[in-house]
């Protein structure tokens, strides 16, 4: 009997929910008004952008920007960077090391030992662009307009759509002197971080292409699988902070280490990111967070823990000046 009431209960159930389904696919809908509408509400939420509390933050994501762009153009004339021709890699030193991370031309290879060029400026900061759009809620880009629009960094863009206006942002003197640190450092990317909680940023699922504003837009140039049906169409997703700003980490050579890292030892050896390892190698001194993956408190030669040598303060303000 209990059974019996349960499949009624569930039938009468079923049958409001197929009941409302068909209520809703017969009804007819003035598509016109249902876009007016839309329209209507998007040109009110536009209103309230920019935030005025987030200018201050795009105003001080910009000035640490141009910090870190000339404290790192500075450091690269007295510190030698190099780059793998065939993939990402990057190595602070003279001599590159020989573990093999490097996976050919067009991913072609496998395990093999990265052949070194000169680097610079990009291959520390790694660039990432976005169309400049004239405001932040216009229409979507299509493929036929992707010319029309100029390209400007992420971050420069993120900056303007909160509210910055600021003509030189790419203008920066690399032959003047500052006082940088890694307090600083870490501002810009905490700064586009809160930046990021208030404005939409997109990113391509399948490469790192970036599009500022609550939609992406529609220029078919994503580089995977072109001969697919979206021909090249985008597939976006909500972009983090490590998208505008990637991380660059390199291999380090601590004092215990060979003069040139083998492949033998890669287990072994430390990581830091690439601007800290930079900074590093000019004098001066890691932030605490970076102790782990920079594994100071290595083993010596003699199998004691070395961490005596390796007494690192929180902070420490770096002269880049020439």
């Amino acid at each position: 009997m209990a059974l019996r009431k349960k499949l009624c209960e569930s039938s009468n159930f079923n049958g409001k929910i197929m009941y409302s389904f068909a209520r809703y696919y017969n009804s007819k809908m003035d598509l016109r008004k249902l876009k007016t509408m839309i329209q209507k509400r998007i040109q009110n939420w536009a209103k309230g952008y920019p935030v005025p509390a987030m200018v201050p933050v795009a105003e001080e994501v910009l000035d640490s920007r141009r910090l870190v762009m000339q404290g790192v153009s500075t450091l690269l004339k007295m510190i030698p960077v190099l780059a793998c021709k065939f993939c990402p890699e990057v190595y602070i030193g003279e001599k590159g090391h020989l573990i093999q991370t490097c996976c050919g031309f067009k991913h072609r290879g496998k395990n093999r030992v990265h052949e070194w060029i000169v680097g610079g400026l990009k291959d520390v900061l790694v660039p990432v662009e976005a169309f400049h759009l004239k405001h932040m809620f216009q229409d979507i880009i299509k493929h036929h307009q992707r010319f029309d629009f100029e390209c400007l960094p992420a971050v420069v863009e993120l900056c303007w759509q909160a509210g910055v206006n600021d003509g030189n942002h790419l203008n920066w003197n690399s032959g003047s002197d500052c006082q940088w640190n890694f307090e600083g450092m870490g501002m810009f990317r905490d700064g586009v971080e809160k930046l990021l909680m208030v404005y939409r940023a997109e990113v391509c699922k399948h490469c790192s292409e970036v599009h500022m504003g609550p939609s992406g837009h529609k220029a078919r140039l994503c580089g995977v699988l072109k001969y697919e049906s979206w021909q090249g169409t985008h597939f976006w997703r909500k972009a983090n902070m490590d998208d505008l700003v990637p991380p660059k980490t390199v291999w380090r050579r601590r004092p215990q280490d060979p003069q040139v890292l083998l492949n033998e030892g890669r287990g072994f050896y430390g990581h830091t990111a690439a601007v800290v390892e930079l900074c590093t190698q000019a004098g001066a001194i890691a932030p605490p967070k970076y102790h782990c993956m920079m594994k100071l408190q290595g083993m010596t030669d003699n199998g004691v823990q070395d961490g005596s040598q390796h007494q690192l303060n929180a902070y420490c303000p770096l002269s880049v000046g020439a």
